[in-house]
């Protein structure tokens, strides 16, 4: 399903809205029951109202009525090149992340390739997230 999954993301890039930065990145997300959904970054002169592939695709799901989630998969780089180094999730997408991890986290993936990518638990890069408990 990895490799599926980051497939998903290096195809999500494609669409990528990228005018300003130039630098594309995909997201796919895995649903807890197996379906794959896709997002891409959506850039704005307005900068602040950019919206990153990884909200794109929980944005997106959730949209749709999906709720539960297992993984993400990242992948960004330069318009019109491979990915040559990983990107990784905002702070503003981890913490947006965080709200549907669930009990069981969420898996993060940041690829540049189907066998070039690297495996975090959402815990590992969001130490200490601010949740629903904190404000209850």
């Amino acid at each position: 399903m990895r490799e599926k999954l980051i497939q998903a993301a290096l195809k999500a890039r494609e669409n990528a809205y990228v005018p300003y930065s130039h630098y594309q990145v995909g997201a796919a997300l895995l649903t807890e029951e197996g379906e794959i959904l896709q997002g891409c970054n959506v850039e704005n002169a307005s900068y602040g109202a950019t919206c990153c592939a990884e909200r794109t695709a929980m944005f997106k799901a959730v949209s749709e009525g999906k709720k539960h989630f297992r993984a993400i998969a990242i992948t960004g780089g330069i318009q019109g090149k491979e990915p040559e180094d990983y990107a990784y999730p905002c702070g503003i997408c981890r913490q947006v992340l965080s709200e549907f991890a669930g009990k069981d986290g969420l898996t993060v993936i940041v690829a540049k390739s189907i066998s070039e990518y690297q495996e975090y638990s959402l815990g590992e890069l969001l130490p200490h997230s601010f949740g629903g408990d904190s404000i209850v």
